[in-house]
Formats: structure tokens, sequence, C-alpha cells
């Protein structure tokens, strides 16, 4: 097959338009996605066998905090999803206020989180699989170039060999025709993000090439490939404003006032999944990562019915396809189911 140049700003068009038809939104850091791919093609004889989501996340609580409702929702369609976590998120810390001063919490973090984990896929009723890196830690105003202040041994500083080579094997294995993952950001700058973001691209690719880690398996052509957009301000625009006709306090007056607007950042989202009626099991999902989540902080903030009213969609960016659906999206199997 012959490469094609992708036109950013077609996979872009008319963003607006569906976000209404759904509800009845760079910064210096240089990924290795390739600049030509192959031409779209038909959908794997192998999706008849039925449909494969696989979410790609860094740490535990990123599954539940980045699309989860989406993930209910196809799990409820009959989908079978995989979660993979790239790390054990061993250095995070313990973010809910009412369990920071526990030290037998703290001195047993990595195994707690784990179990929290456990509790979360049970929740959202998928698979999950460990690639088994260790959590890079947090390094403020990150970029790629700073990864050797970084640990030794993190998953941000492992060869893109070593970390690519784990997910290609489970891509063989589960065959998925969608892979979500974060954008070249890494949605905010973590080191660990930013590398999911690009051990995921390179693995979507590789895995489709016998050529490259043979020994993983049987190769596997995943049909799309979406990026996570659920902090965006249409969204928080929508939800303070929500909050307000509802009479209520916003938490995120301030957080308004003080956004800074990129540019390059509009129009970027290309898919609303409407999933409204899942955000309770997204909510459940998140309060089993106790360690991470206050069950009365930010996250619970907006009453769910309030969100289900305004904003009852999550968002993703599709940037790759291998099959030829016309934008915008309502779904991520669009133009395979």
């Amino acid at each position: 097959m012959k490469p094609v140049e992708v036109d950013v700003g077609v996979e872009r068009h008319a963003s607006q338009v569906v976000r209404n038809a759904a509800i009845a939104g760079w910064s210096g850091h240089l990924s290795i996605v390739r600049l030509s791919y192959p031409e779209p093609m038909p959908p794997s004889p192998h999706a008849a066998d039925g449909l494969r989501l696989m979410a790609v996340h860094a740490h535990p609580d990123d599954e539940s905090s980045k699309g989860a409702a989406s993930t209910a929702r196809y799990v409820a369609e009959g989908v079978s999803v995989m979660v993979v976590t790239c790390t054990g998120g061993e250095r995070g810390d313990v973010l809910n206020p009412k369990l920071a001063d526990n030290v037998e919490i703290a001195a047993n973090l990595v195994e707690i989180r784990r179990q929290e984990m456990d509790r979360a896929r049970e929740i959202l009723g998928v698979e999950q699989r460990w690639l088994g890196f260790v959590d890079s830690g947090y390094l403020e105003d990150y970029r790629v170039d700073d990864r050797d202040e970084l640990p030794a041994g993190c998953f941000a500083r492992e060869s893109m060999d070593d970390a690519v080579r784990p997910l290609v094997g489970l891509i063989r294995e589960f065959r998925p025709q969608v892979i979500t993952t974060y954008d070249e950001n890494g949605g905010y700058p973590h080191p660990d993000h930013i590398m999911c973001h690009d051990v995921s691209v390179a693995a979507f690719d590789a895995a489709a090439d016998g050529s490259v880690f043979p020994e993983q398996g049987t190769p596997w052509q995943a049909l799309k490939l979406y990026y996570h957009h659920g902090f965006h301000k249409e969204r928080f625009q929508a939800l303070h404003a929500g909050m307000l006709d509802a009479g209520l306090e916003s938490p995120f007056g301030q957080w308004l006032d003080e956004w800074v607007d990129r540019p390059e950042d509009e129009d970027r989202i290309t898919t609303w999944v409407p999933c409204g009626d899942f955000f309770g099991v997204r909510d459940d999902a998140l309060r089993a990562h106790a360690t991470q989540i206050d069950d009365e902080g930010w996250w619970f903030g907006v009453p769910r019915e309030v969100q289900q009213r305004v904003w009852p969609t999550e968002e993703f960016e599709r940037a790759r396809s291998m099959i030829d659906v016309q934008l915008p999206e309502d779904d991520l199997f669009a133009g395979i189911r």
C-alpha cells in the first residue's frame, strides 16, 4: 500500500456539529508519530468474532478518570474491553486528605493501589493487564528533554523498544479494533502520560508489522486510534453554567477565569460518545481508588444530574483510522459495526 499524507484539518473538521448532535471541545513535545501512513483498508476479517477496545493508561486510576463512562457503556453493549496499565503508580502520593496521615497505607501504597485497581476493574467490567514498568514520578513543567532528571529505571527512561514490545504482544493477543490513549502532551505533561502516548502510537504501527518483534505473536492491525480529550474549556464552561442555572456554587469559576487558551488545541475533538447513563459506574470506579480520590472532593463537585443534563458525553480525537469513516462521530466503533 502506498503511503498517504494525513490531513489533520480534515480529521478535525465539523467538531462543533457532532457536539450538538451527540448531546440532543502542541506544546512543543515532539512525538514519534509517523508522517505518512498506509491507505485506509477494509475492516479486519476477525471483526466478526466480536468488538474489542483496548484502553492504554499510565497509572492505576487513569482508567477511571479518563473515558470510564464510555468504557462502561461499551461493556454494557457487549464489547470486550482491555485496560492496559503501564506502571504501578509506585511513586504516586496519597492524594485523598482523609488517608494522607495513615502510616500503614503509605508503607503499603504499591500493593494497595493494585487492590484499588482490582476493584475498579470489577466495577467497570473490563479485563486489565499491567505492562510492569515503574512509575516515573511527577516533574513540574516536564518536557522530554528532561528525561535524564527522572529516576533510573523508570518508565519514561525506558528505551522505546523495551517499552513498546510488551504492548505489541498484548495488541496481538487481544486484537482490538480500537485503541485509546493520550495525546502528545499526555493530557497534561506528566512523564508517564507522555511516554504512554509515544508507546501507544508506536505499538499501533508495530503490532501490524510482522518483521517487528516477531516473537510477540501474529501481526494485528488495529483500525482506529483515539486520544482522550475530557479536560477542555467548552465542557467546563457548560458545567459551570449548569451549576449556576441550578442555583449551585460552581467549582470552575476561578479555573475558567485563569484558563489560558491554546489555539493549537481548538477543534481537536472529532468524536463525542454519549454515555451519561454510565456516569454512576464511572464515579464508583473513581471511588475505588480511595488513595487518589476524595469522595467528597473536586471530582464529585458537580451533581450527576447536572452533568447528565448539560454534558452527557465523553470526548475523543480520532488520531488514526485505517478505514474511511466520515467525521464527526458519536461512536468509537463507527465504520466497524
